[in-house]
């Protein structure tokens, strides 16, 4: 997952870095992180699929997240 190494490559220059993935890549996430020696780094998991969702469901999906997104970056 290249969302992963970035977010690792971000830590490691001190910037705050999450990811954002659908619940089916959270595993494969989690073992990648644990890999490169971030286990438990936090990440935001959307419900699985949204390739299907309409501009406005992503929209309105996204923006449950928003908070989380924050925290996890200010933190």
């Amino acid at each position: 997952m290249c969302s992963v190494h970035d977010a690792v490559e971000f830590e490691k220059r001190s910037i705050p870095a999450t990811v954002i993935l659908t619940q089916i890549f959270k595993n494969a996430a989690i073992h990648q992180f644990k890999s490169r020696g971030m286990e438990g780094h936090p990440m935001i998991e959307l419900p699985h699929p949204i390739a299907n969702l309409t501009h406005d469901q992503m929209r309105a999906l996204t923006l449950q997240y928003v908070d989380q997104l924050v925290r996890q970056l200010t933190n």
